[in-house]
């Protein structure tokens, strides 16, 4: 994409958000005092001292530094490249709906097509340890959601957000699309790395996103920082499971605080994922069993030709519950959901609530979840024979993991 500012215009953008000590709380004064960057930096100290402190002006006033350089050559090369563009705030088609939050990001790196970045979207995130029933309604929930002309936002992190990037590229070429917000730089860098394949396909279909320079590896607090941003591009955040310490709350608080809806879907009591659900729908969001609901509260973009094609649904969940109105309120404490790539780059997760050394926490009773399901569900998700699964289960019934239900189905347990 052509670029909107000159070399020199981009370069001192680059430089003002790369600068050491530059803390929001210093950049949006200078601008807002002095003008843009190319013009910032043509001032002298004394001048700069006005807003700034003397030892930040007299940084900002003079040449930039080496390693700096390089990391700006770097980057306008980067940019000169099709389907890469980097939208400051002086642009045009920078995103509106993140105007309205608290720290604005300077740029954002964009791999894709940035038109997505404006338009209606709903974030939908939740568990990175998601179950199997959790990503399905992820999954689908994000492909109606799209069909119906809203782009859906997400993390681009394991679990729940693969799935609703996956769902709203399953939209196909009439739905809304799917913009992944990364916590690292956009350049070559994907985490997890399993994603790389699905970060490509959004690229095509959608939007890769990042406020991070190139090359930034992935660190804690980039996470709750890509949080804000997810919460901030939507009209709503719908959550999917979550465990009561996650970042899906955070990323749920952030919505409430910014005058977003937040929607949460519900699920079974026994299940350490549901807790956060609910602890938002007593806080206030909205609880949905079917991605018609959200549509109903927000009004849809574009309706579907076929007004009786079904939403996606959580049939069977908390029928008697009612419906909550006003926004969450929630204060989460740190996330642990996510977190930076342990040295052997194997994707964790320190939230996981299952115990490794529990011998009940076996590939069936993951595959599972805390729905009741069917026998052709479960092998449709093990992969396994019948006789054999129907071993592995009478063998957890036994062990009172499992119960029978009426009609075939089987519910985990509490443990």
């Amino acid at each position: 994409m052509p670029l909107t500012h000159s070399p020199a215009e981009l370069s001192a953008w680059l430089r003002f958000s790369l600068e050491p000590g530059l803390t929001p709380a210093l950049r949006y004064p200078l601008l807002s005092t002095l003008g843009l960057p190319e013009h910032i930096y043509s001032l002298g100290a004394s001048a700069l001292a006005k807003v700034v402190p003397q030892a930040l002006a007299i940084q900002l006033a003079a040449s930039t530094p080496p390693e700096v350089q390089e990391q700006i050559d770097r980057t306008l090369q980067w940019v000169d490249q099709p389907g890469h563009t980097i939208l400051t705030l002086a642009d045009a088609g920078y995103p509106q709906n993140l105007l309205t939050i608290a720290d604005p990001p300077l740029l954002l790196y964009v791999n894709g097509d940035p038109g997505y970045l404006s338009r209606p979207a709903l974030a939908v995130v939740g568990a990175r340890n998601a179950t199997p029933g959790g990503c399905e309604n992820a999954r689908a929930f994000a492909q109606y959601l799209a069909g119906e002309g809203w782009c859906v936002v997400s993390g681009l992190a394991q679990g729940v957000d693969a799935a609703a990037h996956e769902g709203a590229l399953q939209a196909g070429s009439q739905g809304a699309g799917t913009v992944a917000i990364m916590g690292t730089g956009i350049d070559d860098r994907v985490y997890p790395a399993r994603h790389r394949d699905l970060a490509h396909r959004i690229a095509e279909r959608g939007a890769l996103v990042s406020e991070l320079p190139l090359g930034m590896g992935a660190l804690p607090h980039h996470f709750p920082a890509r949080n804000r941003l997810v919460a901030g591009l939507a009209r709503g955040v719908l959550v999917v499971e979550a465990a009561r310490q996650s970042g899906s709350l955070i990323t749920a608080r952030l919505a409430g605080e910014s005058g977003r809806e937040v929607f949460a879907i519900p699920g079974s009591i026994h299940s350490p994922l549901s807790r956060g659900c609910h602890a938002l729908i007593r806080q206030g969001a909205k609880l949905v069993e079917t991605a018609q609901d959200i549509t109903d509260e927000l009004g849809g973009t574009r309706r579907s030709a076929d007004s009786g094609r079904p939403a996606a649904s959580t049939r069977g969940r908390a029928r008697g519950q009612t419906k909550a109105v006003a926004r969450s309120s929630q204060s989460p404490a740190t996330s642990d959901e996510e977190a930076a790539p342990p040295p052997d780059h194997i994707d964790t997760d320190a939230s996981d609530p299952s115990d490794p050394s529990d011998p009940s926490d076996t590939p069936l009773l993951r595959a599972l979840g805390y729905d009741p399901l069917h026998l052709d569900v479960l092998q449709e998700r093990t992969g396994q024979d019948i006789p054999t699964l129907t071993a592995q289960l009478l063998e957890l019934e036994l062990a009172g993991h499992i119960a029978r239900l009426e009609g075939g189905r089987f519910q985990r347990l509490k443990s």
